[in-house]
């Protein structure tokens, strides 16, 4: 019987959900994950997810989540703390990237995120779709455009669009790539 992907998937979410949990850490599933909840489901191989650090212990966090799973890289440890990106594996193989979460939006992000079934024992909190559109639109890559306009066919009519352009603005001055909104702007015109 052949296994569908986004099991193995769902698994190594749900696995990384529960040590979360269990040390009462506030994340979110971000990236794949959450395209499939609010877009149009494309291949994704790894499990995205937000942990929230706040600048603060994220030396004894990061040991904590290395001590439970098998890190991807040599110097996880170091890498992590430098680039704010834990590299996991998780039992089953699935990569775990696992972004550590410190600015406002992450933080408001995590407290908009809600769980969806995606699979019967399989019930994951996952970002808003407000959220990751502005996720995408951030990366700014071509694949994140094309996701951006398959979730706004999917959930049209059901998108703050204010909501997103006041999370999004601040984002993009820090990243001084004004353009980002212009083009974001547009394709909300477009759909409307």
């Amino acid at each position: 019987m052949t296994q569908h992907p986004e099991g193995k998937l769902f698994r190594a979410a749900w696995e990384i959900q529960k040590f979360f949990e269990s040390q009462r850490w506030e994340f979110v599933f971000i990236g794949g994950l959450a395209n499939l909840r609010w877009g149009q489901p494309r291949t994704t191989e790894d499990v995205d997810a937000t942990l929230l650090t706040l600048f603060a212990d994220e030396e004894r966090i990061v040991k904590t989540v290395l001590e439970h799973f098998q890190a991807r890289i040599p110097n996880a440890e170091s890498f992590s703390l430098q680039n704010r990106v834990l590299l996991l594996t998780a039992a089953n193989g699935v990569g775990i990237d696992v972004s550590l979460g410190g600015l406002p939006f992450e933080q408001e992000m995590i407290d908009r995120s809600s769980f969806f079934a995606f699979e019967k024992g399989y019930e994951l909190r996952t970002c808003s779709a407000e959220d990751l559109i502005v996720l995408k639109a951030f990366a700014a890559r071509e694949k994140d455009w094309a996701d951006i306009r398959m979730i706004l066919e999917r959930q049209k009519g059901k998108i703050n669009i204010e909501g997103i352009l006041t999370s999004l603005q601040p984002l993009c001055d820090a990243k001084e790539e004004p353009e980002i909104l212009l083009r974001l702007s547009r394709m909300f015109d477009v759909q409307q």
